[in-house]
Parts: C-alpha cells; sequence; structure tokens
C-alpha cells in the first residue's frame, strides 16, 4: 500500500482586536514599575475587545482570509476551541460558519479545556483527515483572558483568535506521531459558571505547568519521539511570555542537561514576538507564538519544531511538526503585522470601563456602540440572541 499522505497546518492566520493597553499605562496607573511587566513577565502590551468584538467577530475575522484563499468546498468540519464561550449550548463556530457563509454540509463542535483545546482540535482534525484525507477541517482557537482589575492575573490578559486549515499534504507544517500526553487533577486556573473572570492560583499554576512539561515529555520519549538535540526551536504555551523560557529551562533541566541561558532564548525566544503585545489568548496562545516563529526565524525548512500545549486543570500535550519546504511563499507575515499594528491605545480609564461591560440579563434589546474597524461585529443582544454582522 502507498504511504499515508502528510497531514498538518496547511494555512494559518491569526487576528486580534482593535484596542490595545500598554503595560506603561498599566503601570502608570497602579504606581508598579514598568520594569516589573517589560522585564518581568515579558509583557508590553494586552489587546482589548472593544465593545462589538468577541470570540466570534475574532474567530471570522481570523478565518476569512483562510476561506478566501482555499475556499470551502473541501471543509467539513469546523472545530472551535475557547474557553470564553458565548453560549452555554450552541458553539460559538456556527456563528463564525454563518458569518463566512461556510457550506450547510459540515459539522461544527467547539471544544473546552482551558489553553490546551486547540491543540485538542489540531489532533482531532488530523484524525478527520486521516480517515478521508480529500477533507480538511477549519481548527479556530479564539479566546479573551479577564481577571479581575487589581489583581495580579491582570497584567497578562489578552485576546485573539487563530484559524488553521488542517490538511493533507501542508504547505505550513506537518505534525507528527506521537504525541505525549499527560493530565491531573489539579486546581490552579478555573472559572465557575457564576464569575465572568478567572480564578488563579499563579504559584501553584507555574507548578503545574512544569510538572506537565515533565509528564508530557515523559510519556513522548517512551513511545518514541525525536531526541531533544533534533529540534530547531521550541513553541510553548505562553500565559505570559517569559514562562516559555521558565518552562523550556526546566525541560533541559529535566532531560539533565546544563541550562545556557543563550540557548533558551534561540530555542524560543522568537517565539513570544506576537504574544509580548497581545497578551494571553488562552487556546491561541500556542498558535500565535508559531506564527511568530515562522515569521522571524530564518529558513527553517525541514527543521522540526517541538509543540508544548498546557491547559491549566490540568491537560497537556508535546508533538513535533515538521516545517515544510516553501512554506514561506505561504506565510501572512504583512497581515500580522498590521493585525498588532493597527489596534488603537487605549487609557486606563476606558479600559477599565470595557473590562466591566457587560450585556444585562434581561433578554431585551441591547444594542452594542458601533466601535470596530474590523470585518465583523457584535450588533448586540435581543430576545437573548447575539446578533452579528459583517461589514
Amino acid at each position: 500500500m502507498p504511504a499515508a499522505a502528510p497531514i498538518g497546518i496547511h494555512d494559518l492566520s491569526f487576528a486580534t482586536t482593535q484596542y490595545a493597553l500598554t503595560h506603561a499605562t498599566l503601570a502608570a496607573h497602579n504606581g508598579a514599575r514598568v520594569a516589573k511587566y517589560h522585564q518581568g513577565i515579558g509583557q508590553y502590551a494586552m489587546s482589548v475587545p472593544a465593545a462589538d468584538e468577541d470570540v466570534v467577530t475574532m474567530a471570522a475575522d481570523a478565518a476569512a482570509p483562510v476561506v478566501a484563499r482555499h475556499g470551502a468546498d473541501r471543509i467539513r468540519t469546523v472545530v472551535f476551541a475557547t474557553e470564553s464561550s458565548v453560549d452555554q449550548s450552541k458553539a460559538a463556530g456556527v456563528y463564525v460558519h454563518s458569518l463566512l457563509g461556510l457550506p450547510s454540509a459540515a459539522r461544527v463542535v467547539e471544544l473546552k479545556q482551558a489553553c490546551y483545546s486547540g491543540t485538542a482540535a489540531l489532533q482531532f482534525a488530523a484524525g478527520l483527515v486521516h480517515r478521508d484525507p480529500a477533507q480538511q477541517v477549519l481548527v479556530i482557537a479564539a479566546d479573551v483572558s479577564r481577571y479581575e482589575l487589581g489583581s495580579a492575573g491582570e497584567a497578562t490578559q489578552g485576546a485573539a483568535a487563530v484559524a488553521m486549515l488542517i490538511g493533507a499534504d501542508p504547505a505550513l507544517v506537518r505534525i507528527e506521531e506521537p504525541s505525549g500526553v499527560f493530565t491531573a487533577d489539579i486546581m490552579d486556573f478555573w472559572r465557575p459558571n457564576y464569575l465572568t473572570t478567572a480564578l488563579v492560583d499563579g504559584r501553584e499554576s507555574i507548578s503545574a505547568y512544569l510538572q506537565a512539561v515533565e509528564g508530557t515529555w515523559k510519556d513522548y520519549t517512551e513511545r518514541g519521539g525525536r531526541t531533544l538535540d533534533e529540534f530547531s526551536a521550541f513553541c510553548y504555551h505562553q500565559p505570559f511570555t517569559k514562562m516559555a523560557h521558565k518552562a523550556h529551562r526546566h525541560l533541559l533541566q529535566h532531560c539533565g542537561r546544563t541550562v545556557d541561558e543563550a540557548e533558551v532564548t534561540r530555542a524560543v525566544g522568537l517565539t513570544t514576538a506576537y504574544n509580548a503585545e497581545i497578551g494571553n489568548s488562552y487556546t491561541a496562545s500556542l498558535y500565535v507564538g508559531l506564527a511568530a516563529l515562522l515569521d522571524h526565524a530564518d529558513d527553517l525548512s525541514g527543521r522540526a519544531v517541538g509543540f508544548l500545549s498546557y491547559g491549566s486543570g490540568s491537560v497537556a500535550e508535546f508533538f513535533a511538526g515538521t516545517v515544510v519546504p516553501g512554506y514561506r511563499a505561504r506565510l501572512r507575515t504583512a497581515a500580522n503585522r498590521t493585525a498588532i499594528g493597527r489596534r488603537t491605545e487605549i487609557g486606563y480609564d476606558r479600559y477599565r470601563h470595557l473590562h466591566e461591560r457587560s450585556f444585562p440579563c434581561d433578554g431585551g434589546d441591547h444594542p452594542t456602540p458601533n466601535e470596530t474597524t474590523g470585518p465583523y461585529r457584535l450588533v448586540g443582544l435581543a430576545d437573548h440572541k447575539r446578533l452579528y454582522a459583517t461589514r
């Protein structure tokens, strides 16, 4: 029998919000030294959604260029990964399906497991394509991270959406087998249904993350994965960008290696370029890191990249991907930089207003101010229904 076609990421696009709050502005408000943010956690700004933006509008904005480039005839499945869901029953991807005019002959589902579910969506998509290589799967990871004002997590907030087209003979990254997986019941970060902001134990979360690094790597190597030296770069989930450095340092120590800080920076530094300006986008964070790596690195053709996806609670996965020769012709570098550069900087008072804004629960008519200049907007709420529009 002929060898199965490789499966992986055929296209990748991301979108973020209308507004940005810089950490210099945040530091000026709360009296902190700005170095606490710039050097301490590696963050310079956070994306802030306008009143008429949410995970659906960002997701549609991210996915539209993918559909425009490749068409939708082969898309049989849309998997939307998020922990910022807009409905307890209806998948946010159904709204995106409608906004993009995708074929009715498609399945749409939503996945949840903290920041990990974007990777679950990727792996489930690969399984569907393996079963039927003629089809493609649109994977979307989109989130808005929100913590209490004045809390330790506030400085790590952010928002973004990543859309990936998964298919056979991919143009960007071939996803390899095996994967190393790890699960442990840990209350390091969670959001009960009755809260609009997440709860987090910062120290416990870092500890749980590093435990997951060890657990996934152990499972990966026991299943015959690549050796550490075979990887040219590593993409880690980035709740804040310095966590990628911390995680890779821990992996090296766990493998008995001497930690060379210059080597750590070479392994992960380029992956942090976009997340340092966007902030934590939960499910999208790992793949925003991949976009940054592909946009900024020297030619990675044929090189292996390691991926560590972590979701609090906790579930994690380590897997490898090989960058496809010729990938640079398919990148969206200019569009990615525009998505970040187009944001309007806002002051703390405006940010606070947007942070605290929410729809009433009376099911009445509540239009949103027309703020965003993006292609899709949340029009408002009417009769308990969210209304979206295309510009």
